[in-house]
């Protein structure tokens, strides 16, 4: 199955970030957060699986990851009180996978020769998984420290506006259009910010340049 599923796995990664960032369109109400999107996420996990797939001992460490992430969600669904412990084990969980995820995708784009759909899907899913990244950052920030972020205008307990208002001022700042109505106003959400913008300026310009450089290659010796 892994085998016949592996030439596609970037376009199953890609397909399901898509259903994480855009679902609440279609589903709409805190119903989303609370079930729908854990759910995408652990989707999502699921084919990162299948993207390292032909690394045994990285493959194992990413099931680890998603059991861990599945009993998580467990106790979140039967836990009233939504402790913050969960939310940061669940918060770290995801982070680790999609920094360990993005790496790997840079250096799949970066050791194929030849560019074809699937490294222009790769591409695409490794630039949103940076987002996601970043989305953990910028909400990991505002839990530990309510208030790091002025004009969220939602609050923990307005679960959708709140982590749809975070993921918005996570992409804005990585793609670095800055439309200014939330501001980090502490010094680690302003430290955060600024990571966010680099790192998606570094990807853009290098892991960008190396595809479009053999793209030329390829069309030269064609």
């Amino acid at each position: 199955m892994m085998k016949k599923l592996y030439p596609y796995r970037f376009e199953l990664f890609l397909f399901s970030q898509i259903a994480i960032l855009f679902g609440s369109l279609l589903v709409p109400g805190n119903f989303f957060e609370i079930v729908i999107s854990p759910l995408l996420f652990l989707i999502n996990l699921v084919a990162g699986v299948l993207l390292i797939s032909k690394k045994k001992k990285l493959m194992w460490f990413f099931i680890a990851l998603l059991i861990v992430s599945g009993v998580v969600f467990s106790a979140d669904i039967f836990d009233s009180q939504n402790s913050k412990p969960l939310k940061f084990l669940n918060m770290g969980t995801y982070f680790l996978f999609y920094t360990m995820v993005t790496f790997e995708i840079i250096k799949q784009i970066w050791e194929t020769k030849v560019v074809n759909k699937n490294m222009i899907f790769g591409l695409i899913s490794g630039y949103i998984s940076l987002g996601l990244i970043s989305f953990f950052i910028c909400l990991s920030i505002e839990l530990a420290y309510p208030g790091s972020f002025e004009g969220l205008n939602a609050t923990m307990s307005q679960q959708q506006q709140f982590t749809e208002r975070i993921m918005y001022y996570s992409y804005i700042t990585l793609m670095t259009i800055g439309y200014g109505e939330i501001v980090p106003v502490t010094s680690l959400a302003q430290k955060g910010s600024i990571l966010i913008g680099l790192i998606g300026q570094f990807y853009l310009v290098i892991i960008t340049a190396v595809v479009v450089g053999k793209y030329i290659s390829g069309a030269k010796r064609e």
